[in-house]
């Protein structure tokens, strides 16, 4: 079979070489009947555009990398969807990698995507209490996600802290004297959470409010055990409710508490508080923070669309002037910006913390559909 170029393609098609080049490597450029036409001609003639040309030639792939620490969590699945509707929204691309909780994986990734000239880079790092971003000036737009720095750079995330203000003043708001708050401090979001909590502690003096460091965030096992044992206190000294740092934690020490034969939230209510929908399987439809990783997706990307319109305003400026161009590069080196973009959270009302027969009952959310946020 003969090799298929895109003189071919442009032939068929019945337009001019730039027109076909527009069609690959920057489609909003034309109009719709025409972009149609070339892309029927390339399915006709079984023409790919031979990305690694295109490189060499210093052209920038028209796609944004996403690399995340794993894909079995809601809150990744979240911000992966949240990315790809704003990119395709902005006529880009987005290819996804998973870094397995590997953090040379998620380093492979971030050179791969780089060395492929991506247009953009969103990476979800693998945090840990000393983390910071990439050092030095990298040579495209990277915006991290789930994390907060001082340090240059972009970033999005939730605000953790006020997530764990909203749980806690939520369960002022249902008049609970003894308060667990469950899960040991592992990464910088959880120990935001416990800031929030602890804000709100120091307004409420009377309320006993007190922090079992232990159960992993991923581990519903661990929540179990917890419930169980919380249940089995005696009822004038066992907490009346209980604030899960995670969704998952939430969920088991539902099942720990249900197991014991106490009822949730009659005996004692619970909370989650990161929004992850892959959580909420239980019998008990479960309180915590609205889901944000489909926001902070989004909002990544639009970080990567201002980086990405500086360079092109930098660009112009330096064709226009010379001295401009000196200019934008000192202001650019020595301004290193930080950043930040925190995603304000909302509260999710329901049967693990509001009792259904003879008092309060969840608020009517007709609007809210869970699915889009997965």
């Amino acid at each position: 079979m003969a090799h298929v170029t895109i003189q071919d393609v442009a032939r068929a098609a019945h337009v001019s070489l730039g027109t076909v080049s527009n069609a690959i490597n920057h489609p909003g450029k034309l109009r719709p009947e025409t972009l149609a036409r070339v892309r029927d001609a390339m399915a006709e003639l079984g023409f790919l555009p031979n990305q690694s040309a295109r490189m060499l030639a210093g052209g920038r792939n028209a796609s944004f990398g996403l690399v995340l620490p794993r894909l079995d969590h809601g809150f990744s699945l979240q911000i992966a969807n949240g990315a790809h509707s704003e990119a395709r929204r902005h006529g880009y691309g987005l290819l996804i990698a998973n870094a397995d909780e590997d953090l040379d994986l998620e380093q492979d990734y971030l050179r791969y995507f780089m060395g492929t000239q991506m247009s953009g880079i969103l990476v979800q790092p693998l945090t840990g209490k000393d983390w910071s971003p990439r050092a030095g000036v990298l040579p495209i737009p990277v915006v991290y996600l789930d994390t907060h720095s001082d340090l240059p750079g972009y970033f999005v995330a939730a605000d953790n802290v006020a997530q764990g203000r909203l749980i806690a003043e939520h369960a002022i708001s249902l008049r609970a004297r003894r308060i667990a708050v469950v899960g040991q401090a592992e990464d910088p979001a959880l120990e935001r959470r416990i800031e929030g909590v602890r804000e709100v502690a120091r307004k409420y003096p009377d309320v006993d409010f007190q922090h079992l460091d232990e159960g992993a965030w991923n581990l519903a096992r661990d929540g179990y055990m917890i419930g169980s044992r919380l249940a089995a206190d005696p009822e004038d000294t066992r907490p009346d409710f209980v604030l899960a740092l995670t969704d998952v934690l939430a969920t088991g020490v539902i099942a720990g508490i249900q197991d014991a034969g106490l009822a949730v939230p009659d005996d004692i209510a619970v909370a989650g508080c990161d929004g992850n929908p892959l959580a909420w399987s239980g019998g008990v439809p479960l309180t915590t923070c609205a889901p944000a990783g489909y926001e902070i997706g989004r909002r990544g990307v639009q970080f990567l669309i201002e980086q990405i319109e500086q360079q092109k305003e930098a660009r112009a400026a330096a064709e226009r002037d010379a001295e401009a161009a000196v200019a934008t590069t000192s202001r650019e080196s020595t301004e290193d910006p930080c950043r930040r973009s925190l995603v304000r959270p909302f509260l999710l009302a329901r049967q693990s913390t509001v009792r259904t027969s003879g008092g309060t009952k969840p608020a009517a959310q007709p609007g809210l559909d869970l699915g889009t946020y997965l």
